[in-house]
């Protein structure tokens, strides 16, 4: 099992520099940051730019993979998000994830784009966002021609670090989310039972991971795909609670999920109010007793493990 943490881009890049050294210093394999442009109960809170912070963070630290929590067809165009994401990668020296999800509508949407598009819409969209994404990210000159882009012989010089591209991790619950993650994800992504707006207990949650497994490895058999190929990560914290309650929850939840086939697990940095409240204490005690003790791996050998072994 590897193990991560979202930490929010809330505060002034002063104070959140700590947070993103610690995040290594404690053992997290991967380090991740909200792409959005507002978010949900912060929308009136302070907010910074997902790039720009990863990009910093990446400055401060040398072994921890960092990654986007998701990048979005809601206020993205593929030929600006590869170039920046080429940046960005560059900056990290290979250390990066590229999280994709096609987006549930809300406020950015309604701020950027006010036409309201069904989950199929956004489905469509989503599926042209990520192979545009990757046809650029592969390069070294791309074109595509679809319904929602259309560009044609954009260069993408030098390329990413990490050969074909730095790898795509893709969040999808139905059907044919997956098989999108099956053909052109290192990752998949899930933040637990889709359509609630509570946290179950993580036990409570286990059958439905369960079934959401199953589905991801039907989806990779039918395009081909060794499921063992196909990380599975776990997004905590939202609709999957009470893992970061003590050290003995979050030990036990890693076993139950590792059980069932997560690789991944991902948890919030603490906060002093909802959402994610909890004892930053906690975190540490975590480190302390389960991640540190395990054997630390190179930044080569953690991006390397996230990207989940080629597609």
């Amino acid at each position: 099992m590897r193990h991560g943490v979202v930490i929010l881009p809330e505060r002034r890049w002063s104070q959140a520099r700590e947070q993103w050294v610690l995040a290594e210093h404690l053992g997290f394999d991967h380090a991740w940051t909200y792409d959005q442009l507002m978010w949900r109960w912060l929308r009136d809170e302070p907010w910074f730019a997902c790039v720009p912070t990863l990009a910093a963070a990446a400055a401060v630290t040398s072994r921890i993979t960092l990654g986007t929590m998701v990048a979005t067809p809601t206020y993205r165009h593929p030929v600006t998000l590869a170039k920046e994401l080429m940046s960005l990668e560059d900056i990290a020296g290979g250390r990066f994830v590229c999280g994709l999800g096609a987006g549930a509508g809300g406020l950015d949407d309604r701020v950027v784009d006010p036409t309201e598009r069904t989950p199929r819409q956004r489905a469509d969209r989503f599926a042209e966002f990520v192979e545009a994404l990757d046809r650029l990210l592969t390069g070294p000159v791309s074109s595509y021609v679809g319904t929602h882009y259309d560009f044609r012989d954009v260069p993408l010089n030098p390329g990413c670090l990490t050969r074909p591209r730095a790898p795509f991790a893709v969040a999808a619950t139905g059907p044919r989310g997956m098989r999108l993650a099956a053909r052109q994800a290192d990752t998949w992504v899930t933040a637990g039972p889709p359509g609630r707006f509570d946290a179950l207990p993580y036990e409570k949650a286990l059958p439905d991971i369960a079934r959401q497994l199953d589905r991801l490895d039907t989806a990779c058999a039918a395009v081909g795909r060794d499921p063992a190929t196909l990380n599975r990560l776990l997004l905590t914290g939202a609709l999957v609670g009470g893992v970061l309650d003590s050290v003995e929850s979050y030990r036990d939840a890693v076993g139950r999920f590792g059980e069932l086939g997560i690789t991944d697990l991902v948890v919030h940095w603490p906060r002093a109010s909802f959402p994610y409240q909890g004892d930053p204490r906690v975190l540490e005690a975590v480190a302390e007793e389960v991640l540190l003790p395990r054997p630390q791996t190179t930044g080569a050998t953690a991006r390397q493990n996230t990207a989940g072994g080629g597609r």
